[in-house]
């Protein structure tokens, strides 16, 4: 339901990221399978999670007599480590470990390095033939008809830097994180209490405010976003000044919120 409010082209999902199995972060997959089967997907789909998720998956379609017209393809994945679960032209996906009650796992989205531009007015300069032009953009040089060539350095510029985006939930406060999301661009990562619940943070296996604007600076990350607020708190302003007075880059998460990362130049 959120997903279509949120105007998101269901058949352009293919990929979906399971943190770990408490019924908050997994619930809803069951009936989102069977839906999409409804609606004739066809595609495969591919579902990343703890390795007990496969099982419970397989389990709830034999018990509701579900028989989905396409295949769910299910990559188990070790809690413990990290390791790139997915890849393609322009973008990596890493898992990391995150510490709670049971396995979870936070995920890391790199984009790939962008191919180099061509100076303004190199073109003018330079009559660069169209069959050099991907090869200059991947660093090679100008071959010149005489022979000679031209550094690549004096005819393109490299191009925006990747952006990246960490996701960081369910955990508790574990510095070890910072090296799996160092200097990203934009960090999701839980703050389910408040400062003066810290040992109930460490009980449940959550952190706070306070803990996840530690954990950006120490990262120093671009930008911070807060969520999974415990339900017993009914001002959520309290969770941005507590964070904000550690990491001032720092967003609350909520329903229908876009954040974007965007290209520097």
């Amino acid at each position: 339901m959120q997903l279509r409010r949120m105007r998101v082209r269901l058949g352009r999902l293919h990929h979906i990221l399971i943190s770990h199995l408490h019924g908050d972060h997994v619930f809803g997959l069951f009936g989102f399978l069977s839906s999409l089967g409804l609606m004739g997907r066809e595609e495969p789909l591919h579902v990343y999670g703890p390795p007990e998720l496969e099982g419970v998956v397989l389990r709830h379609l034999e018990m509701f007599d579900i028989h989905l017209p396409y295949e769910v393809v299910h990559h188990p994945l070790n809690c413990r480590g990290s390791s790139t679960i997915y890849e393609d032209k322009v973008l990596t996906v890493r898992h990391f470990p995150l510490r709670h009650r049971i396995p979870s796992c936070g995920y890391l989205f790199r984009e790939k390095e962008r191919k180099r531009r061509f100076r303004p007015g190199i073109f003018e300069k330079y009559d660069i033939p169209i069959s050099q032009r991907k090869a200059i953009q991947e660093g090679a040089p100008l071959r010149l008809p005489d022979g000679g060539t031209v550094p690549n350095e004096e005819i393109t510029i490299p191009g925006p830097p990747p952006r990246s985006y960490a996701f960081c939930t369910d955990t508790a406060y574990d510095p070890s994180i910072v090296e799996y999301v160092r200097g990203v661009d934009l960090l999701y990562h839980e703050a389910t209490f408040l400062s003066g619940e810290e040992q109930r943070a460490r009980e449940t296996g959550h952190a706070t405010a306070r803990q996840a604007a530690l954990i950006a600076q120490e990262a120093q990350v671009g930008k911070l976003i807060i969520g999974h607020f415990s339900a017993r708190y009914k001002d959520l302003q309290p969770f941005l000044e507590e964070a904000r007075s550690i990491f001032p880059e720092t967003c609350l998460a909520a329903d229908g919120e876009r954040f974007e990362i965007p290209l520097m130049r």
